[in-house]
């Protein structure tokens, strides 16, 4: 009854132990981009600063802070907090002056932090998918990758979900992204429209069914983003966060695991995140390592 970590209870230590032989090479792919990438931010969100401090009578030493700091500016989970459904409200029941923000801090970014997580990582690589079979993602557009094409891409590489996967689902957003104009860059910042999968209850029902622990995506919204007049209610996030307890990542740079993975067939690995351990945060930069 007082939970608030949602799904990442199903990576048991069994689990994680389990998880541990999908390590083969030793090979380490960190999945965070810099904290200054997207640049402008999306989202409406500010820039942040960071200034370098140098001590007056001991130049030999360094200290630093950052002003305007968003933690979902980049790379990034959801806290549970962060998106409530606008009638059944938030996870588990918890009520809004107990909430993040309102009152209390309850399902905050802490909770995953204190816990942290780690288990069997599986990539789609639907980017990869589209390549092979000819079709293609205008990033520019606000266009839903059918739960099919997801489901194709894992059918393709050979990977079965397993009850307490953390699947990372690369759609070539952040290829696309740091190789855009500074006008495309410019213009998503004003007006943040995104491709991403298909925001249904249908892929609701799908993740849940699989018993994943978490999704996490090189999208910036994971779904595609705004959604259409007359769809708002299947919004993905009222599913994830307030009805499963399902964290959310966005943003993650996956450009370097899924080279590796296309490169010896081998999609599962062992995953690890450690979340900043921010009171009540409604997010955070992941500090996700992929190990091959």
């Amino acid at each position: 009854d007082d939970d608030e970590v949602g799904t990442i209870n199903l990576l048991t230590p069994d689990r994680v132990v389990e998880a541990a032989d999908s390590i083969r090479t030793g090979k380490v792919f960190a999945l965070n981009l810099p904290i200054n990438i997207p640049d402008p931010p999306l989202f409406t969100r500010g820039k942040h600063t960071h200034t370098v401090k140098i001590f007056p009578n001991a130049e030999f030493v360094l200290d630093d802070f950052l002003d305007n700091f968003y933690p979902q500016a980049s790379s990034q989970w959801d806290a549970l907090a962060h998106v409530k459904h606008p009638a059944h409200g938030a996870y588990n029941g918890i009520p809004d002056n107990q909430m993040t923000g309102r009152g209390g801090t309850r399902l905050g970014i802490d909770n995953l932090a204190r816990r942290g997580i780690a288990g069997r990582g599986v990539l789609a690589d639907v980017a990869r998918y589209y390549d092979r079979v000819g079709k293609s993602i205008d990033f520019t557009q606000a266009k839903s990758i059918p739960l099919d094409d997801v489901q194709a891409a894992l059918e393709e590489e050979g990977v079965e979900l397993q009850t307490g996967d953390i699947l990372l689902i690369r759609i070539g957003w952040t290829k696309f992204y740091l190789s855009a104009s500074e006008e495309i860059k410019a213009e998503l910042a004003r007006e943040t429209v995104v491709p991403g999968i298909e925001g249904s209850e249908r892929t609701a029902r799908w993740l849940w069914d699989n018993h994943l622990a978490a999704v996490a995506s090189d999208s910036p919204a994971l779904e595609a983003l705004p959604k259409p007049a007359g769809e708002e209610m299947e919004f993905l996030h009222f599913h994830m966060l307030a009805f499963f307890g399902m964290p959310i990542g966005e943003m993650w740079n996956l450009e370097g695991l899924a080279e590796d993975c296309a490169a010896d067939g081998n999609y599962d690995f062992f995953l690890t995140s450690a979340p900043l351990n921010i009171p009540g945060g409604v997010g955070s930069p992941p500090n996700a390592l992929a190990i091959k």
